[in-house]
């Protein structure tokens, strides 16, 4: 086990006690030395943890308290890790760029032993279908979902039949060979779902929509669960 990781452990279980605990329990909770202990509670006060006590009285961890960012546990790292390869994989080169610049932020306030995890990654994210021509317009769909503005779209569907569609997105979800926009269409009065890879025009409207995204959102969810069925109909 890292030190970081120790660390982490040991301010978790200094939070399920509300009364000073002694360094014997702890050491044995945790399966160290009590000298190992006492160290690493001189660490995390160093850190400005507000750890009261001393050896043979007890500690006691006061709230308020927060970890900084080295203390990702070594799962969490590799959490980040193959998320943030999938993101690269599998979105948009704006969204992809996010996630690359994101652990290179994480890198540099993690130590040595956590650093390596994300030098040493060993879970890997296969290579995705690349992105169609329509596609490149993804950094505007998410922009649009996040000021809740509605788009105006030249839609083909399976068929190859054209429509113009207003349309109110919502969600955009992201598949190995597809990315999809969730939104409610004025034209059918109804939520469709729109593959990004068939829209050959786009136009983010000005004007908002008249309902809040996260009430869609649940409406949505209501309707459909999770399931993307195709409905661009």
């Amino acid at each position: 086990m890292s030190r970081a990781q120790r660390l982490l452990d040991l301010i978790q279980l200094f939070r399920r006690y509300t009364r000073p605990v002694s360094g014997a329990t702890l050491a044995e909770e945790l399966g160290v030395s009590l000298r190992t202990i006492y160290r690493d509670i001189d660490a995390l006060k160093a850190q400005g943890a507000a750890i009261d006590g001393e050896a043979g009285v007890g500690f006691v961890l006061k709230p308020g308290f927060m970890l900084p960012p080295l203390m990702f546990s070594e799962d969490e790292i590799e959490a980040l890790v193959l998320g943030s390869h999938w993101v690269a994989q599998r979105t948009d080169t704006q969204l992809a760029e996010a996630a690359r610049n994101a652990l290179v932020k994480i890198a540099a306030v993690l130590p040595p032993d956590l650093k390596a995890g994300l030098d040493e990654n060993t879970l890997l994210v296969a290579p995705g279908a690349p992105m169609a021509a329509g596609e490149a317009e993804l950094p505007k769909i998410r922009e649009a979902i996040r000021r809740q503005r509605k788009i105006l779209i030249d839609y083909a569907d399976v068929k190859g039949t054209a429509s113009e569609r207003m349309i109110w997105p919502v969600a955009l979800a992201f598949f190995d060979r597809a990315r999809v926009i969730v939104a409610w269409c004025e034209l059918r009065q109804d939520f469709r779902h729109f593959r990004a890879d068939r829209v050959t025009r786009l136009t983010v409207q000005a004007s908002g929509y008249p309902q809040r995204r996260a009430a869609l959102m649940k409406a949505w969810q209501a309707q459909e669960g999770v399931h993307l069925r195709p409905k661009s109909g």
